[in-house]
């Protein structure tokens, strides 16, 4: 995609949504909170994690509170999430590290998060993207797809994606870019069914085997 183009997509995205956000729900400005849902969402959806946070974050809003309710406690709110077992395992024991090392906060550097039990270089960037304004670009398979079949930034691995992104994606669109690439995939550049004739970058995009009619339902 050339450097016109993709100032272009990345206009009109923001134009259709000003100030994309996560769907991840968590309370007004508590980044361990936030921290805690994105390592919860792995291979998981949002819509599943924040069914099984509400509760939990009325109840827990800081690491040591965690630390009390404990492994077997936070399982009794989790064990509808995928994989609940050893996402419980590692939230007790980042809250611990981050309570004996960081004073109960979490650290503003990428660096440090990616040694975190359960946290990745994906979870990482978007801690530092959400919470503290970072120029990061967190890939999941939604973005990793979208990066690829759009040609804004080919890539065999999601690092390859991420490099790309960093590299081509201008300003002043980096802070909200990868919020709009997850909605846009999830939403509109779909795995099975990509919905090209509603996409409003349909034109920019260069993928061959665009979807340009609406597929006709049973009923019609």
């Amino acid at each position: 995609m050339k450097k016109a183009d993709i100032f272009e997509f990345f206009r009109r995205l923001a134009e259709a949504n000003p100030d994309p956000v996560t769907e991840l729900e968590y309370g007004r400005d508590n980044v361990y909170q936030l921290l805690v849902a994105v390592v919860l969402s792995a291979q998981s959806t949002d819509v599943g994690v924040n069914k099984a946070t509400r509760a939990l974050f009325r109840e827990v809003t800081k690491p040591d509170q965690m630390i009390e309710l404990g492994e077997e406690g936070l399982k009794e709110h989790i064990k509808t999430i995928g994989l609940f077992n050893s996402k419980a395992k590692n939230v007790i024991a980042l809250s611990e590290i981050l309570v004996r090392d960081y004073g109960g906060e979490v650290p503003a550097d990428r660096d440090a998060l990616v040694t975190l039990p359960g946290v990745g270089r994906k979870t990482a960037n978007v801690v530092m993207n959400s919470a503290f304004g970072a120029e990061t670009f967190a890939v999941d398979t939604h973005i990793f797809r979208v990066g690829n079949r759009t040609g804004l930034a080919k890539g065999k691995t999601p690092l390859a994606v991420e490099l790309g992104l960093e590299k081509k994606v201008p300003q002043p669109f980096r802070i909200g870019a990868h919020h709009w690439l997850i909605l846009h995939g999830r939403y509109i550049c779909k795995a099975r069914t990509p919905e090209c004739w509603r996409c409003p970058v349909v034109d920019l995009c260069s993928f061959k085997a665009k979807v340009l009619e609406k597929p006709k339902s049973r009923a019609d």
